[in-house]
């Protein structure tokens, strides 16, 4: 299924983490916290500003981002376990 986010959305896929700890125990999947990292895989247009003008946005799919640990809204879409946001509620690029 083809999709693409509406106005200043962005869809995340969350990246998963290693699942040991330091000492190399493993750790279960219901005791993890989840993932607040993740990688783009679409954004929308952008915004409007008070003017009307379109305001793009600054990540663009394949960036790894750092967002809040309950940002965004869950969706399944084809399957895979996406999350839909608005692109304030990402804090951070990672480089």
């Amino acid at each position: 299924m083809k999709f693409r986010p509406l106005h200043d959305r962005v869809v995340v896929r969350r990246v998963t983490e290693e699942n040991r700890s330091r000492g190399g125990i493993i750790i279960p999947d219901t005791a993890q916290e989840k993932p607040t990292t993740g990688e783009v895989v679409a954004v929308g247009p952008g915004a409007r500003d008070e003017d009307g003008t379109l305001v793009p946005l600054v990540v663009k799919p394949k960036d790894k981002v750092l967002f809040g640990k309950w940002g965004g809204n869950e969706v399944k879409i084809d399957g895979e376990d996406l999350l839909i946001m608005k692109e304030s509620d990402i804090m951070a690029i990672v480089e």
